[in-house]
């Protein structure tokens, strides 16, 4: 039996971190080559990891909620046979110490070679360092661990782990790595800092409760967050007596409900600070990136799209049309495409490498997309080449895949130009930022009944307003007007829908 180490691969494009979501294991359950362990996020995506071997997992190294860099051990699996020879797993036991053992099933990682960015096997010990002691300290300082033996002393002196490096979980220079407990190297004050790990110490703050009041109940003398949240429950009782919260309710508990005890405990706080990471980090880069890179130009326009309104109505009576989700968004996306193909110049890209203008002789049209995870824009494949049906299935499953966080990496690269429904929110217009490396972005308005002039008449009319920012590099003054003209002509008269394809 062996132990075998599954890194943080690098899951897309480069990454150098992901954010670990959801653990599907635990220790103890038998994985299997290819089965889903655990869902992490990215700067772009949720991203389900399989593991690749079999066996049984022997610890996860990180908590939910943790921001991994690619290339760290994540889950270890004990392996039955595997590539180590049979002579070390059975000599191993009646090793007089720990360094012959290792050095003898040294050669078993090395065989297996790395297939992916961040796979690999890794020799580091995944097993907590003993909590060091100040010389001379009373034993009730120290949080009882008797399975744990002395620490050598010779790294003792320096608080390093063996030839001054360490991994998941180990020391370093008196610091302890990947979420186990921090020590100071020099011992002062060593044995009165609880143990616990840094997603807990951060859990603790945001709640106010001290973690040297919690009474531990991890191995170890680990502070665990079914303890914090207990302390944060004990606090907010009336009578200590009923202070006490079930340690499995306390584990299940959402994060908002974390945030509402955060409320009463302290309720003089002003301000609370939210971690930047993820997809709203890497949004909020590229829009700055955008903002100062591309020199935007916004063109409004409204109009009365009362015709639209009536032909969604009867497209969706249409049998030929059935089970289709069929709204104004896609009629809309229908006439940006049809516009497109009447004003080629618009659909472009800028190389600014070569300082040069690249045509693009297809359509990924992105949609703006608002998850729990912040904003994301996949987009549409190859949409210029799509029926009307064909439109309606790509961006009905387009939309419930982010929804649910399951969009790819993949699924947003590579597009031309974007379309943003600020409508849904009753809002008229915007003036919206460019996703970076497109050409345009159309906002779409509230569609409203509003008196308007029609045949000579004031009548109550449906009425609304597009917004169009461009890339004015790519895009000037007139061609971006009639871009914007031609997507209001075929929506105020949807017949140009066919006359003009």
């Amino acid at each position: 039996m062996t132990i075998r180490e599954f890194k943080m691969p690098d899951v897309g494009e480069g990454l150098t971190e992901a954010e670990i979501l959801k653990w599907y294991v635990q220790p103890g359950d038998t994985v299997t080559d290819g089965q889903v362990v655990c869902e992490v996020e990215t700067a772009k995506a949720a991203v389900e990891l399989p593991v690749p071997f079999d066996g049984v997992v022997h610890a996860l190294l990180f908590e939910e909620g943790v921001t991994v860099d690619v290339g760290q051990v994540i889950i270890s699996v004990r392996t039955e046979g595997g590539e180590a020879p049979a002579e070390a797993v059975v000599a191993a036991p009646a090793a007089a110490s720990p360094a012959p053992a290792a050095a003898r099933a040294e050669p078993a990682p090395e065989a297996r070679q790395p297939v992916l960015v961040g796979y690999g096997v890794s020799t580091a010990s995944t097993k907590r360092r003993p909590r060091k002691v100040p010389a001379g300290a009373p034993a009730a300082a120290a949080v009882p661990a008797p399975a744990a033996p002395p620490a050598p002393a010779a790294p003792a002196q320096n608080g390093t782990a063996q030839n001054g490096t360490a991994q998941n979980g180990t020391a370093q220079n008196g610091t302890a790595r990947n979420g186990s407990a921090r020590y100071d190297g020099d011992g002062a004050g060593s044995a009165e800092r609880p143990l616990a790990k840094p997603p807990v110490r951060k859990l603790a703050k945001d709640l106010g409760i001290d973690l040297a009041s919690v009474v531990p109940s991890g191995d170890g003398g680990v502070v665990t967050r079914e303890d914090v949240h207990a302390a944060a429950a004990a606090a907010l009782a009336p009578q200590p007596a009923a202070a006490a919260v079930p340690a499995p309710a306390a584990a299940q508990a959402p994060a908002p409900a974390a945030a509402a005890v955060a409320a009463a405990v302290d309720p003089s706080a002003r301000e609370t600070r939210v971690p930047v990471k993820g997809v709203r980090k890497v949004t909020a880069q590229a829009m700055v990136g955008s903002a100062f890179t591309a020199p935007h130009v916004t063109e409004f326009i409204t109009f009365d799209v009362t015709r639209t309104m009536k032909l969604v109505a009867e497209l969706k009576e249409d049998p030929d049309l059935a089970g289709l989700r069929i709204n104004p968004l896609l009629l809309i996306a229908k006439a940006v495409l049809v516009a497109v193909r009447r004003n080629p110049e618009v659909n472009a890209s800028w190389d600014e490498a070569a300082q040069e203008i690249v045509l693009k002789h297809y359509v990924n049209l992105g949609i703006a997309a608002a998850t729990p995870r912040g904003l994301i824009v996949p987009n549409i494949k190859d949409a210029h080449a799509k029926t009307l049906g064909e439109l309606s299935q790509s961006l009905s499953s387009l939309v419930a895949t982010a929804r649910e966080g399951k969009t790819s990496p993949a699924d947003m690269q590579n597009g031309t130009l974007t379309l943003t429904n600020v409508g849904v929110f009753g809002v008229d217009t915007g003036t919206p930022i460019l996703n970076p490396g497109e050409s345009a972005i159309l906002a779409v308005g509230a569609i409203k009944l509003q008196p308007w002039v029609h045949k000579g008449k004031v009548k109550p009319r449906q009425v609304t307003t597009l917004a169009l920012s461009f890339d004015h590099r790519l895009i000037d003054g007139e061609l971006g007007s009639r871009f914007l003209a031609d997507i209001a002509a075929v929506l105020e008269h949807p017949r140009r829908l066919v006359t003009w394809s």
